[in-house]
């Protein structure tokens, strides 16, 4: 074992950086080759038959069955011309991945003969088997009918000779399978909602895009190393491995020079990338060694979620051909940073204003101020949704872990803003409004844009941050399907629109002026939603306690932040909007805690299996050199010499039988723990007692087996070291 992981990082001094042959034009002329966008559908399809399309990728209307045969044909040839063989359904199941079957164009005839064929009823429909997808009780095991069905607001495209249609994944009854189906729903919702409280400041505003710009962290280590560590390969994470003397603490890899090795391997997914219509443009070294991060342009929220799902399948492919393997798990080193994946989220209009940014007078202020209070006013009281939609097993590593935002959900605005709702809050008091106090309110309100020129505030400590014109929602998982969480911001935020409206309009009715009544109904909610907020470091001591204060929740593992879903607000919520019903919301709770359950599990097995069958034997083949050394000595010395010769070997000898002695008690602690978690029917509380029971024990493994690292000799030692993953290009 021990030569392979030397023969492994010989491999790795060995690599030299694959050449890359990429296009030699600018990226725009080749951005989106592989896509089917609208300008390519104007050249294969009639004017009536694209009109249709158009309308419904804005407005949602349906397709007849007439035009959707017309754009198969057209997706086909326009596929086939670009080499295609094949077409697939691409849809995202709640697995938290994607999933595809492809399909072949070709059709025999008879004969011999055969032709290219794809009709409207194989674009708008397909019907993969659905047994093994899960879906949380909403069918049974034997009911395996699912449909997927094409989304048209999102362009098919081209991977490789396989042409890919985004769509939605629904069961027989109709329920949603998927994270696609849902968010389309909050979309359309928020668009409903912002629109209305828009009107009352834009007659013109007909339509509300919600926006996203993701910002994907991932780990590069080498494909030999990565296949000597069995942990990594099965979890996505180190269970062992003592902390290298330099990590991170230099900050020297942060925006640093890019190694060759990994600047062609960016260029390389890069190029993809941007033939795919993903408009990535970012790129740079991370904190941690080896860990880097790419992002992209702003994009509606919906596509925007389908290219970082496929930037995250592209990373994996690319990397393999240029001998790495991409490491997206929230925290892959222990003691060192892990990776997130921030959501840049805000609100725009069909007539171009961006709704989270303030503007160049008082009443694009107002508006500015109106959307901005009201987003914070429904994190305040849908805190717990957010905390419960980021929650899985490789982000509790991370969250609160002085790298990431804690579990505690807050609001962060900075200084200056601040005072601008401190002001607003207080400035009017109860009653009509004096031609002095509106006077006094414009003006502040037209200070904005200049108090946010030269605000540098930023605070990376903040789960929900306001950073200009958009919010950050930094405590987003680096695995993470980002349809979940924008899901449910959306959502919530609709709701909140929504309820503000209805009042607005109750106080307009009654005869208030609409911007006194928009004020007034702001300072409500200033006052309303002023715990969430906090200027603060959200990693100190004194935060949790300050939130404990204030009534926050701090749910710090997944289990118990998953299941605050099951709860009638939130059900209510979901419902309201039409989004989710209770029994889909249901669904996905039980499957998240089901998720969780089976990966702790196959950590502890993975666990066990590498401290007994690798560790220990290692280290008693050490103990047995070390016990040979010290009785050698002691035939070739006298007994006080060869005393305080073997000193040393003797104390590591009985360290080691002390060390191994605990793996193995710990081991089978572990296995006892599994075994009574595995019995227990409720699938919240297995997820609880894996998360209490087992979690813990397979730490205190860790702990003797990277002091066991740290003993042995080097040469012996099983698998690399991080000091090797980590510090190899």
């Amino acid at each position: 074992m021990a030569s392979f992981r030397f023969k492994a990082l010989e491999d790795v001094l060995d690599r030299k950086p694959i050449h890359v042959e990429t296009p030699s034009v600018k990226i725009s002329d080749y951005f989106s080759k592989r896509v089917f966008v609208m300008d390519k559908m104007r050249e294969y399809l009639a004017d009536d038959a694209l009109q249709s399309v158009n309308e419904s990728m804005n407005t949602g209307k349906r397709i007849p069955r007439a035009v959707a045969d017309q754009v198969a044909s057209a997706m086909k040839d326009w596929a086939i011309s670009m080499g295609a063989t094949h077409y697939t359904h691409w849809f995202q199941p709640l697995t938290g991945s994607t999933a595809e079957k492809h399909d072949s164009f070709f059709t025999p005839l008879g004969g011999g003969k055969a032709i290219e064929k794809f009709a409207g009823a194989n674009l708008t429909q397909q019907e993969p088997d659905a047994s093994s997808f899960p879906s949380g009780g909403i069918r049974n095991t034997f009911e395996a009918r699912g449909y997927t069905a094409w989304d048209p607001s999102s362009p098919a495209f081209l991977i490789g000779r396989t042409l890919c249609i985004p769509t939605i994944f629904i069961s027989y009854t109709g329920e949603a399978l998927d994270n696609k189906m849902p968010l389309l729903k909050a979309l359309h919702s928020i668009d409903k909602s912002a629109t209305r409280v828009c009107k009352y400041f834009d007659k013109n505003v007909t339509k509300v895009i919600s926006t996203l710009g993701w910002e994907q962290e991932y780990f590069l280590i080498d494909s030999s190393l990565y296949n000597t560590r069995p942990d990594i390969q099965f979890t996505g994470r180190t269970l062992f491995g003592h902390n290298p003397a330099k990590g991170q603490q230099l900050d020297d890899h942060y925006f640093g020079s890019i190694p060759e090795r990994i600047h062609m391997f960016m260029r390389d997914f890069e190029t993809e990338s941007h033939l795919l219509g993903i408009p990535v443009t970012t790129r740079h070294n991370e904190v941690a060694p080896n860990q880097f991060e790419v992002a992209p342009m702003f994009e509606e929220t919906n596509l925007a979620n389908d290219h970082n799902l496929l930037l995250m399948d592209l990373l994996e492919k690319i990397a393999r051909k240029h001998n790495f393997r991409i490491l997206l798990h929230e925290k892959p080193f222990a003691g060192l940073n892990g990776s997130g994946k921030h959501n840049n989220w805000s609100l725009a209009t069909d007539t171009g204003v961006n709704l989270l940014s303030p503007g160049k007078n008082p009443k694009t202020n107002l508006q500015f101020l109106t959307f901005m209070v009201n987003t914070i006013a429904a994190i305040h009281d849908y805190a717990d949704v957010l905390r419960a939609h980021i929650a899985n097993a490789g982000n509790d590593h991370r969250l609160g872990a002085n790298e990431a935002p804690p579990a505690i959900i807050s609001v962060f605005i900075g200084s200056e803003l601040t005072r601008v709702l401190d002001r607003l809050e207080k400035s009017v008091k109860a009653g009509k409004m004096t031609p002095d106090d509106k006077t006094q309110l414009k003006l502040d309100i037209g200070k904005i844009p200049e108090i946010l020129l030269d605000n540098t505030d930023r605070n990376r400590t903040s789960p929900f941050a306001f950073t200009g014109n958009k919010f950050e929602f930094r405590a987003v998982g680096s695995t993470a399907n980002c349809g979940v969480p924008m899901t449910a911001l959306n959502v919530m935020v609709s709701q909140q629109l929504g309820e503000f409206a209805d009042k607005i309009d109750i106080e307009i009715g009654k005869g208030v002026k609409k911007d006194e009544a928009i004020i007034k109904e702001l300072q409500k909610l200033i006052k309303h939603s002023r715990n969430i907020r906090f200027e603060g470091n959200g990693y100190g001591e004194e935060w949790v306690a300050e939130a404990k204060k204030r009534g926050l929740s701090n749910v710090k593992d997944a289990p118990r932040a998953i299941v605050m879903l099951d709860t009638k607000k939130v059900i209510d919520l979901y419902v309201k909007q039409n989004v989710l019903t209770e029994r889909e919301l249901k669904a996905r709770v039980e499957i998240e805690l089901e998720k969780y359950k089976m990966q702790i599990q196959i950590e502890s097995r993975i666990c066990g299996d590498i401290a007994l069958s690798h560790i220990i034997p290692v280290a008693l083949g050490y103990q047995t050199m070390l016990i040979q050394n010290v009785l050698g000595i002691n035939q070739i010395l006298n007994q006080a010499s060869a005393l305080k010769a073997t000193k040393t070997q003797l104390q590591i000898v009985e360290e080691i039988s002390e060390r191994v002695e605990i793996i193995k008690t710990k081991v089978d602690e572990m296995v006892e723990e599994r075994k009574k978690a595995n019995k227990i029917e409720d699938t919240y509380d297995a997820a609880i007692a894996y998360c209490d029971k087992v979690k813990p024990t397979m730490g205190e493994i860790r702990y003797q087996v990277d002091k066991l690292e740290l003993l042995v000799d080097d040469q012996l030692w099983p698998m690399p070291k991080l000091r090797e993953l980590l510090f190899t290009r």
